[in-house]
């Protein structure tokens, strides 16, 4: 492929080559085929499993997820059995000093190796980038920022009656995951008061306060929100996102912590409902470093104005749990999109030399939350199909290869130019009660009198860990408890090989009765799959789960990522979430365009880093598992 002076990576997340070729073949991606004319179009082979946080480290490191410590979004305590976010922790050495973030994905990335030799990077986004890795250039973390409670995403939606209150209006709070409901009652007045609540005390959990006071104009269909944050009022249109409200909780004698919220008005009547997204670090005054060096994400700020900075931008679980419609949730997307967009504009205009990489989250985002309209019988529709959203994945992709039209502007004989996507996409129709089956094979206890359904919780709150010797958590693992490194571990070394030999023979073909087709594709043992130091911190077994034209696509149920055991062995996904690429990985592949010629044959995410290195004339770093697509 040869030097070149600066490299352009673009990255849109979760783009399928079922729908890119089409669209290619029928004009529909002018930017793309212009960039696959020059140098090529390839599926590209993701990882496993096939999801995000693992296939952009990957990338980065150009090692298999056992080189990068990523297997999922979430990992489990072998001590509690409880889950656990996979990107970052907190470490706090003494209770004097403050708490440190600590990243959790190992290998080192591309921009790293390159600023040892000199070469500047800029890297917009990145998942598991947080806290940021040190650059020779800018970068801005994403995936793994987290809001300022500590989740991925924790909103709160506010409904409120037109009652008469006493002034302590914080009502029952309904919390399901991360997702709360705070039922608040108008004063003599018609003034709802409540609070949004920020972070949490180190020391009972609680949460700090903000105070807000809602009033409603049921004429005007509007709302102004009161507080002592920036602006004092910020008005709302039903209908409508708020601008951003910046807001200073108190967390100690003289400490405080800054945050910022947005607001969705969605009824005035016959209830208030009134939706507040995740509370965003602000980019000026973070509560931990969001990016390299510190003072980055101010100056982008001051550049392109205020940006979302959570880690999972948009607000997929308030269409999720129906606190917005799926117009306001696009609006929302529209904006996260016109973020990124002016953030890699900004980068590219001043960009002479070096690496510059830009990641799209926005339409893996869109296809999980739209996928259904694209299959009417989709279990997801049945509570009702609302026509008009029929094309509104493909019209993801249309707005992708307008960015790659708007980066060809910056590229000349001296750059090369690639755009990827880290894995595919399909139909999510039907969840597997991994845990569940192990009970009903005998692998995993529940206390006596417990029944897998309702009754049994999640987090594994009713397992009978000393008669347990499988149990599943995530979205396709499954664990040994495994004496020796499980807290309460029954499965002995010499046992293990057995009971893993006995679990892939029993689940690898799993056929669904509803359908007849197949559920399981396969059941791998995690050495089979990963390489590398990190290994041992996978789970025992991956299963691959099966993709269907006629069934659709199977997934480990929303039940089992969290430890839970749902009735029956299978259910119907029905929830708006209805798309999805957690299947067997060979299912799923991305798209890989280039400016230059490359191998087009089998290539593997692996190969990116490599490829990039050589590209601007540095050698792979020895543990890169990859080769060069140029060569």
């Amino acid at each position: 492929m040869g030097n070149v002076k600066k490299t352009i990576v673009i990255g849109l997340d979760g783009l399928a080559p079922e729908i890119v070729e089409p669209l290619l073949a029928s004009g529909g991606l002018p930017g793309m085929a212009r960039l696959g004319d020059q140098g090529g179009f390839a599926r590209l082979q993701t990882t496993s499993p096939a999801q995000t946080p693992v296939a952009w480290s990957t990338f980065a490191t150009g090692l298999n997820p056992g080189g990068h410590g990523i297997f999922d979004f979430i990992r489990r305590d072998p001590r509690t059995y409880l889950p656990q976010l996979a990107f970052s922790r907190y470490e706090q050495k003494s209770p004097l000093l403050p708490p440190k973030a600590v990243n959790l994905r190992r290998g080192e990335a591309i921009w790293e190796h390159l600023g040892r030799r000199g070469i500047p990077s800029v890297v917009l986004r990145c998942p598991c980038t947080y806290p940021p890795d040190r650059v020779r250039g800018r970068l801005l973390s994403g995936m793994g920022v987290p809001d300022l409670r500590g989740g991925l995403g924790t909103s709160t939606m506010y409904r409120g009656g037109n009652g008469s209150g006493n002034g302590n209006n914080d009502g029952q709070r309904d919390q399901h995951a991360e997702r709360n409901v705070v039922r608040v009652e108008a004063d003599a007045d018609g003034t709802f008061r409540t609070a949004l609540l920020g972070p949490l005390s180190p020391k009972d959990r609680a949460p700090a306060r903000f105070d807000v006071a809602i009033e409603l104009n049921r004429q005007a269909r509007t709302a102004v929100i009161r507080s002592t944050g920036a602006p004092k009022a910020l008005e709302i249109r039903e209908g409508r996102w708020s601008d951003w409200l910046r807001v200073k909780f108190k967390t100690g004698p003289l400490q405080s912590v800054r945050g910022m919220v947005r607001f969705y008005l969605a009824r005035v009547e016959p209830e208030m409902e009134l939706y507040a997204s995740p509370l965003n670090f602000t980019p000026e005054t973070p509560l931990f470093p969001i990016s390299s060096p510190p003072e980055y994400a101010r100056e982008l700020a001051n550049q392109i104005g205020t940006f979302y900075t959570t880690g999972m931008v948009e607000d997929h679980d308030a269409l999720k749990d129906g606190h917005v419609d799926e117009e306001a949730f696009l609006d929302q997307c529209d904006q996260a999109w016109r973020d990124r967009e002016a953030m890699m504009l900004y980068e590219l205009d001043r960009l002479d030399e070096g690496f510059f990489f830009c990641l799209f989250d926005t339409p893996d985002r869109v296809q999980h939350m739209f996928w259904r309209f694209r299959e009417p019988d989709h279990p997801a529709n049945r509570q009702g199909f609302r026509p008009g959203f029929e094309r509104v994945v493909e019209e993801q992709y249309r707005r992708c290869d307008a960015v790659v039209r708007k980066v060809f502007d910056y590229v000349d004989d001296e750059t090369l130019l690639v755009v990827l996507s880290d894995h595919g996409f399909n139909s999510f129709r039907r969840g597997v009660h991994l845990n569940t089956w192990l009970h009903d094979r005998g692998y995993l206890a529940l206390e006596p009198g417990v029944r897998p359904d309702e009754e049994a919780g999640d987090l594994f709150r009713h397992v009978d860990w000393s008669r347990t010797q499988a149990y599943a958590l995530g979205l396709g693992g499954i664990y040994l408890n495994l004496a020796g490194r499980e807290q309460q571990g029954v499965v002995s070394p010499e046992e293990a090989q057995t009971v893993r030999d006995a679990l892939i023979e029993q689940l690898a073909g799993l056929v669904d009765p509803q359908t007849g087709g197949v559920a399981v594709r396969s059941v791998m043992p995690r050495e089979t799959i990963y390489r590398g130091p990190y290994v041992d911190e996978a789970p025992d077994l991956l299963v691959h789960f099966a993709l269907h034209a006629f069934a659709g696509g199977y997934r480990g149920s929303w039940t089992t990522a969290l430890g839970g055991l749902g009735r029956g062995h299978f259910e119907d996904n029905t929830a708006r979430w209805a798309g999805d690429h957690i299947v067997d990985p060979a299912l799923v592949p991305g798209v890989l365009l280039m400016n230059r010629p490359f191998r087009t044959k089998s290539p593997r995410l692996e190969d990116l880093a490599p490829t990039l290195l050589q590209s601007l004339g540095v050698p792979p770093a020895p543990a890169m598992e990859g080769g060069d697509l140029a060569s």
